[in-house]
């Protein structure tokens, strides 16, 4: 698992939504949760209790996404819609819309009855859904039926044929306009109560509910009581809101935008065909200070083009200036007329909402990781400067390791952190001179001097030239020196400054306990391994010793190379040299063929033939060419 994953699972928030895992940008499988920050982190634990599918799919998960939701619904609607847009490999697939049932009203009819419907067609019906599942839609329509008794039959109405009413109308559950017995006009008015209940306006029905609920449990009827509790929890969860599907089938965008610190943050969601697809995460730089209104009307006139044509609507947070110019511009562009809303009520403006809640939880995760950001370099920093009693925070820290194979190729590393964050480009190498075997207290000796006696010289030379430290090659000396080392590397460190006049706070981190050594002081210093300080001490340490290890691989490399190339016939210092930058290592060499030996600067064939021999003593014959091998 990386860094950024493991602070992404740690920053998830309490909230409903959807989350989207990635491999290598892929996305492998989308899922939803009432808890985001519960459900996702549990993917990464307890894997004993993962079937071998999730096991195998965590294992490939090296990023994820999520989308924010106001409600459960909305996360299990939303999660359809990504599956089906998505495909992802491991998801389960589904074929068709069956497990989101929708209620259906045919206006045309004098006498329409409401039913359940299974998918929504164009056939000039009215749909209102996708609701949870087929049991609350029935539920709920028992509801409706039993405080308008609308008909649920089939049969066609034929005023000047009436027929006897049915066994609903003798128990007052239909008002049988079979029978002639309600005229069309009574009849769609009870049919337009059951209409705005299906729209929302719910209370009167709950209100209905809750006074029968009231007189059964009075009258100690507990059953009846219970029966209309239950019908209105039905109620309740049938008319949660629903923004992840609108039965409207429209295409529009919502885009929203937040001012962050000195950036402005867009959130853009789709919605085609009635479903939300998906969503982009736009930053701003340097727009905080910029007009809402305004950074709306440049995002739209830069985003929307060619290849991302505008739909119809576009839902805004706020209002942006000149609305009738964008408008049209966008028109056309697009071909086709567009609208720009700012809703303030309603399913439009919960859209907008939405977007909003993924803004501020975009805002928060960023403050959060700029906090620790902070905390990791500038705040260990500061941290550091304390324990080792510094007058001020060290902005430049050097760390130095020493490499060697048994006193053979001993190298020196250096590297640099600049307000806590390792700083590459001023990493250094140097190859000890002076010192004979393994002597890792001389090395670190003649390392110190030489960097310092760079620095001082150079330093000089640009204060003659009216310029500063910072911005030459070593000229700018170090706040604080981290030797790789116990007490012994450090006095060594601090005697080298010594002789050379310098006085900068040095200090080791010696391995066996993580404990801080000082030159002049025998008692160690141990941090609390949650320290930033000592994190920040340790990232520095293991980076001057991974640098140190890959440049000493290197010269063994090529010693290697070097070595064997010796006893070769015809090459001398400089053909050694040509091939040794040629294939940098013995295996690339062994690896080559004689006419890739060959195409190296000042190899003729026949020395590279002498090079492939030495290589490959098993081989009778060298494979210089097809024709050799005849």
């Amino acid at each position: 698992m990386n860094a950024e994953l493991e602070w992404k699972i740690a920053n998830l928030p309490d909230s409903p939504g959807c989350y989207l895992m990635k491999h290598e940008g892929n996305i492998i499988y989308v899922g939803k949760a009432k808890n985001l920050k519960n459900r996702v982190s549990q993917y990464f634990h307890n894997s004993r209790a993962h079937t071998p599918k999730v096991c195998a799919m965590v294992e490939k998960i090296d990023d994820f996404d999520i989308i924010l939701v106001e409600g459960e619904l909305e996360a299990f609607t939303l999660e359809c819609n990504l599956i089906k847009l998505h495909m992802p490999h491991y998801n389960i697939l589904l074929k068709d819309d069956k497990a989101y049932p929708y209620i259906r009203v045919d206006l045309r009819q004098d006498y329409p009855r409401i039913e359940l419907a299974r998918r929504q067609e164009r056939d000039g019906a009215r749909y209102f859904g996708p609701y949870r599942g087929a049991t609350v839609v029935r539920e709920v329509m028992d509801v409706l039926n039993m405080l308008y008794p609308l008909r649920t039959c089939a049969h066609v109405i034929r005023p000047d044929k009436p027929r006897r009413p049915c066994v609903h109308h003798q128990i007052g559950r239909c008002m049988a306009p079979c029978a002639g017995n309600i005229t069309r006009e009574q009849y769609h008015e009870e049919l337009d109560k059951a209409l705005e209940f299906l729209n929302g306006h719910y209370k009167p029905v709950l209100d209905g509910l809750h006074a029968r609920m009231t007189e059964a449990a009075k009258a100690m009827n507990y059953e009846s009581a219970a029966l209309y509790r239950d019908r209105m929890k039905a109620v309740e969860a049938l008319l949660e809101k629903q923004t992840a599907i609108s039965t409207q089938s429209s295409d529009r965008d919502v885009i929203a935008v937040l001012h962050h610190d000195a950036d402005a943050l867009v959130r853009l969601m789709f919605i085609r065909s009635g479903r939300m697809i998906g969503s982009e995460q736009f930053t701003l730089e340097g727009a905080g200070d910029d007009d809402t209104g305004e950074i709306l009307t440049q995002f739209m006139l830069q985003y929307y083009g060619p290849e991302n044509v505008p739909p119809r609507e576009i839902l805004l947070s706020h209002t942006v200036p000149e609305q009738g110019i964008v408008e049209e511009l966008l028109s056309e562009q697009s071909g086709h007329r567009v609208y720009i809303q700012t809703p303030r009520r309603g399913d439009k403006m919960r859209l907008v909402s939405v977007a909003l809640k993924n803004l501020r939880e975009e805002a928060q995760k960023m403050d959060r990781r700029a906090a620790n950001s902070y905390a990791r370099t500038v705040g260990a920093a500061e941290e550091l400067a304390k324990i080792l009693g510094l007058p001020r925070t060290p902005r430049r820290i050097e760390g130095y390791d020493i490499s060697n194979t048994q006193g053979a190729q001993s190298v020196a590393s250096e590297v640099v952190m600049i307000d806590g964050v390792c700083a590459n480009r001023e990493y250094r190498h140097y190859r000890i001179k002076t010192v004979e075997g393994a002597n890792d207290f001389a090395s670190i000796a003649e390392t110190i001097t030489r960097r310092l006696t760079h620095g001082l010289n150079e330093l000089e030379e640009r204060r003659a030239q009216g310029l500063d430290g910072i911005g030459g090659k070593f000229s700018d000396l170090p706040d604080l020196i981290l030797i790789d080392g116990g007490h012994g590397q450090v006095i060594a460190a601090k005697e080298a400054m010594d002789a050379l006049g310098v006085t900068i706070p040095v200090f080791g981190l010696a391995k066996r306990i993580e404990e801080i050594v000082l030159p002049d002081s025998d008692t160690s210093i141990l941090l609390d391994r949650h320290s930033n300080a000592l994190h920040l001490i340790q990232r520095l340490r293991d980076e001057a010793h991974r640098f140190g290890i890959i440049h000493h691989r290197t010269l063994r490399a090529k010693a290697s190379i070097s070595s064997k190339l010796d006893s070769v016939p015809g090459v001398g210092e400089t053909r050694r040299k040509n091939l040794l930058k040629q294939f940098k290592s013995v295996e690339a060499l062994r690896q080559a063929s004689v006419e890739e030996i060959a195409k190296t600067p000042g190899v003729p064939k026949n020395i590279a033939e002498n090079v492939y021999k030495m290589l490959h003593p098993e081989d009778s014959q060298s494979p210089s060419s097809e024709g050799d091998l005849q």
